[in-house]
C-alpha cells in the first residue's frame, strides 16, 4: 500500500474511466472487413491509447485510393452501429471523481478521442461537472505517446507536474505521463501489468484507490519497482 500525495489528478477516458476498448476493437476490425484488409488483435491492439487520425496515418498504405479523413470518418460511423459491444464505467472510478472532487483536488481528462465523443461519454458518466480541463485530440498538435496533452493540461490547472498524478491504461498513455514528469498509475482494463511496465503503480481498477486526508491519494497493491525487483 502506497500514499501518493497530489496537487491535481488526470485521466485518460477510454478504457480508464470508461470501458470502451471491446467497442473500439469491434470498430476497427469492421472497417479493417469494409476494406477487406487483413488485420490481426495483436495489431489492434497496438492502437489503444492513440488518437485515430495518427493510426490510420501509418497505416495509409494498406488503403490504398482512401484518405486518412474518409477512414477516419468511416470508424467514426460505427459508433452507432447495431451489435457493437456495450460499454460501463470502470469500477470505482466515478466514486473516486466525486471523493477527489469533495477533496478540493483539480481534475482533468486528456483523451485521444475527439471532443463530440469524449463529452458525450462523460456525459454518461455523469462526471462532466467535476472536471476543470478536457483535453482533446483537436487540442494538441501531437498525441500519446507525446506528452503534449499531460502538460497543457497541468498548466492549465495550474499545478506543477511533479504534483500531478495521471491515471492510463496503455503503454502509450503511461509513456505521455511519465514524459510530462508526472506520477503514473497504471490501470489494468485493457492491457496486462508487462505492458504497463513504465506506470509507477498498476492497480486492476479504481476499488484499490482512496482518497485520504493531505489531500492524497492511497494505492493498494505493490508499487511497481518492487515488481521489478522481484
Amino acid at each position: 500500500m502506497t500514499v501518493i500525495g497530489l496537487g491535481a489528478a488526470v485521466f485518460d477516458l477510454d478504457g480508464t474511466l470508461i470501458d470502451t476498448e471491446p467497442r473500439s476493437r469491434a470498430q476497427w476490425s469492421r472497417l479493417f472487413d469494409a476494406h477487406g484488409v487483413p488485420h490481426d488483435d495483436a495489431l489492434i491492439a497496438s492502437f489503444a491509447g492513440r488518437r485515430g487520425m495518427e493510426v490510420l496515418a501509418d497505416l495509409a498504405h494498406l488503403f490504398p485510393g482512401r484518405t486518412v479523413e474518409e477512414l477516419f470518418e468511416q470508424v467514426v460511423s460505427y459508433q452507432s452501429a447495431p451489435g457493437l459491444p456495450p460499454v460501463a464505467p470502470v469500477p470505482g472510478a466515478v466514486g473516486l471523481l466525486w471523493s477527489l472532487a469533495d477533496a478540493g483536488v483539480p481534475l482533468a481528462v486528456v483523451t485521444s478521442g475527439e471532443r463530440s465523443y469524449a463529452e458525450g461519454l462523460l456525459d454518461e458518466l455523469g462526471v462532466r461537472g467535476l472536471l476543470d480541463i478536457v483535453v482533446t485530440a483537436g487540442d494538441v498538435a501531437s498525441g500519446k505517446p507525446h506528452p503534449e496533452g499531460y502538460l497543457a493540461a497541468a498548466r492549465d490547472l495550474d499545478v506543477p507536474v511533479e504534483e500531478t498524478v495521471g491515471f492510463e491504461d496503455t503503454p502509450a498513455g503511461v509513456a505521455a505521463v511519465k514524459a510530462a514528469g508526472m506520477t503514473c498509475v497504471g490501470v489494468l482494463t485493457t492491457q496486462p501489468a508487462g505492458a504497463l511496465a513504465g506506470a509507477d503503480h498498476v492497480v486492476p481498477d479504481f476499488k484499490d484507490v482512496d482518497v485520504v486526508p493531505g489531500p492524497a491519494l492511497r494505492v493498494r497493491g505493490r508499487h511497481q519497482s518492487q515488481k521489478r525487483q522481484s
